[in-house]
C-alpha cells in the first residue's frame, strides 16, 4: 500500500461524520446467485452516495489555512454534491465544474449546499483545464473525484464497515468510474482478507479501466454514452490505476439494459431506489458477467441520486 493512502487516518476523520450504511440481505437474491450476497447500501449515505466519504476526508486533511481559501472540483454529480456538502460543513467556499448535461437533480442539490457551479460541455471541453485555470486565479485547492490519496482512503471506509458488519468475504464486486471506490475498497478488503477477489464493473460503452488493465498502461477513451452518468469517465487516474493493477482481479462490463434490470430488481424485491451507476455492480452478478467466487459475496450499491422523474422514465413499462 502506498504510504500516502492512510486508511487509519481516514477512519479517524470520518468517525461520527459519515453514516454507517446498512448491509442488505435477501433470501431470493442468495438463491438466485447461489451464494450469500451482502449489499452495502451506500445509496443511503449522506449526499446519496459513497462520494461523501472521500470528499470529507480529503477536505478534513487540509491545513486550516489552506482549506479556508476554498475548494474546487469537477464532477457530473455525486462528487460535486459531496464536496459541496463537506465544504459547507467546514464553512468554506466550494466551486464545482459540472457538465451541462449533468442530471438537473444533482445540479440542484449541489447548489443547495451553497456551491458555485461552472458549467462546461463535456464533449468539447476538458474539465481539468477549466478547473486548473479557476484555481490558479482564486488560489483554491483541487479535490479531484477519484485520483487523490485522501479521496481513495476515505472511500476505503465503506468496505471496512462492510467487513466489520458482515464478516470475511470471498469476493467484492464494485462499480468502477475513475477507480476511487474500488481502489479504497480493495485496500481495505485485502487488509482484512488477502484472498478476497476484487472485481470491478463498468458500462460496456465505457470500459477504459478494463482496457487499461489489460494493456498495462492508462488508456483514454471518448466520453462514453451510457445511462450511468457517474461512470462517464474517460480514463483511470495514476493513483487509482496503480492500486487496481496490484489488487483488482478482473473488470467486467454490463450493458445499459442490464443495469436497468438490476435497478428494477432492487426496486421490486428490496424496495430500494438506486441510480444506474449504483446498480452496475449488482447487474454483473445478476447477469452472470461476474461469477460468484466462494460463498460470501459483497456488492456495493454506490449511489442513489436519481430524480423520481428520471427513475420512472428509465424504468418505463417493464
Amino acid at each position: 500500500m502506498s504510504p500516502e493512502i492512510d486508511l487509519d487516518a481516514a477512519t479517524a476523520r470520518l468517525a461520527g461524520v459519515v453514516r454507517r450504511t446498512p448491509v442488505l440481505r435477501s433470501r431470493l437474491l442468495d438463491e438466485r446467485v447461489g451464494a450469500e450476497v451482502h449489499l452495502k447500501a451506500e445509496h443511503l449515505q449522506r449526499t446519496g452516495a459513497f462520494k461523501f466519504r472521500g470528499a470529507f476526508n480529503a477536505i478534513a486533511a487540509l491545513p486550516t489555512s489552506v482549506r479556508q481559501l476554498g475548494i474546487i472540483t469537477y464532477s457530473s454529480g455525486n462528487h460535486a454534491q459531496a464536496v459541496a456538502r463537506a465544504a459547507q460543513l467546514f464553512d468554506v467556499p466550494a466551486t464545482i465544474v459540472m457538465p451541462t448535461d449533468a442530471p438537473q437533480s444533482k445540479r440542484t442539490a449541489t447548489e443547495s449546499y451553497g456551491a458555485e457551479i461552472i458549467s462546461y460541455d463535456r464533449y468539447t471541453q476538458r474539465r481539468e483545464d477549466i478547473a486548473a485555470e479557476v484555481l490558479q486565479d482564486r488560489n483554491l485547492t483541487l479535490i479531484p473525484p477519484f485520483d487523490h490519496p485522501d479521496v481513495i482512503a476515505g472511500q476505503s471506509t465503506c468496505t471496512q464497515e462492510l467487513f466489520e458488519d458482515s464478516g470475511p468475504l470471498d469476493q467484492l464486486i464494485v462499480s468502477v468510474g475513475g477507480g476511487g471506490l474500488i481502489s479504497g475498497s480493495a485496500l481495505a478488503a485485502h487488509r482484512e482478507n488477502a484472498s478476497c477477489e476484487i472485481v470491478g464493473v463498468e458500462p460496456d460503452s465505457g470500459n477504459d479501466v478494463q482496457m487499461s488493465l489489460r494493456a498495462g498502461r492508462i488508456i483514454e477513451i471518448d466520453v462514453p454514452e451510457t445511462i450511468a452518468d457517474g461512470q462517464q469517465t474517460t480514463a483511470p487516474g495514476t493513483h487509482t490505476f496503480a492500486v487496481m493493477q496490484r489488487h483488482v482481479a478482473e473488470i467486467a462490463t454490463v450493458s445499459d439494459s442490464q443495469i436497468l434490470d438490476a435497478m428494477d430488481y432492487l426496486f421490486r424485491f428490496q424496495n430500494q431506489v438506486v441510480e444506474p451507476s449504483g446498480a452496475c455492480a449488482l447487474a454483473a452478478l445478476l447477469t452472470g458477467a461476474v461469477k460468484p467466487a466462494g460463498n460470501r459475496i459483497g456488492v456495493i450499491l454506490s449511489g442513489g441520486n436519481i430524480s423520481p422523474e428520471r427513475f420512472v422514465e428509465l424504468m418505463g413499462p417493464r
